[in-house]
C-alpha cells in the first residue's frame, strides 16, 4: 500500500508498505527519521513516543496504515531551524541525557505535558512520564529537566 501522511509539517509518502509494518518502522527505515527509538516493540518503554494527531502515542504499537492522512510529529520536528526547543535544551542543561535511548520519547512526552500543564507539579511530572523508562539517569535529572523546561517556556510566553 502507499502511505500518505504528514510528518513534522511536511507531506510524506511511503510505497510498498506492508499492512503489518509499524509506524515506527516506517519513520525510521523508510523516511530516515531515527530519533524515535526501537526498544521494546511492546509499548512498554516509551522510547518510540511520537505525536499522532497531536496526541502522544507509542509508534511501535501503531500500524503504519493507521497513519494514513494523519499528522505525525517526531522528536526531529521539535526544534525550529538551528534553535533547540526549550525542552531539548533543558534536558541538555540539566544533564538528563546520558545514553540517549529514552530521550526522544521523554522529550515528546515532556513537551506534551508542558503544553497541557505549563507549571506541572512533581506528581504530574511523574504521572506523565510514567510510561517512559530510563536505565541511566535515576530520574532526578529528568525531573530537574522538566521543571527547567517548564520555567523556560513560561519565560518565553
Amino acid at each position: 500500500m502507499r502511505l500518505k501522511f504528514t510528518v513534522n509539517g511536511r507531506p510524506q509518502e511511503a510505497d510498498d508498505v506492508w499492512e503489518g509494518e509499524s509506524l515506527l518502522y516506517v519513520l525510521r527505515e523508510r523516511l530516515g527519521l531515527p530519533g524515535s527509538k526501537n526498544a521494546c516493540e511492546q509499548g512498554e518503554c516509551g522510547s518510540c513516543t511520537v505525536y499522532l494527531d497531536g496526541v502522544p502515542a507509542c509508534a511501535c504499537l501503531v500500524a503504519a496504515g493507521q497513519a494514513q492522512d494523519r499528522e505525525v510529529g517526531t522528536v526531529e520536528g521539535m526544534h525550529e531551524g538551528e534553535q533547540l526547543d526549550p525542552v531539548q535544551q533543558a534536558f541538555i542543561d540539566a544533564g538528563a541525557v546520558q545514553c540517549g535511548f529514552c530521550t526522544p520519547g521523554l522529550l515528546v512526552q515532556t513537551q506534551d505535558l508542558i503544553n497541557r500543564r505549563p507549571n506541572p507539579s512533581d506528581a504530574e511530572i511523574r504521572e506523565s512520564l510514567a510510561g517512559n523508562l530510563c536505565r541511566c539517569t535515576g530520574y532526578e535529572k529528568i525531573m530537574d529537566a522538566v521543571r527547567l523546561a517548564a520555567e523556560r517556556k513560561a519565560q518565553r510566553a
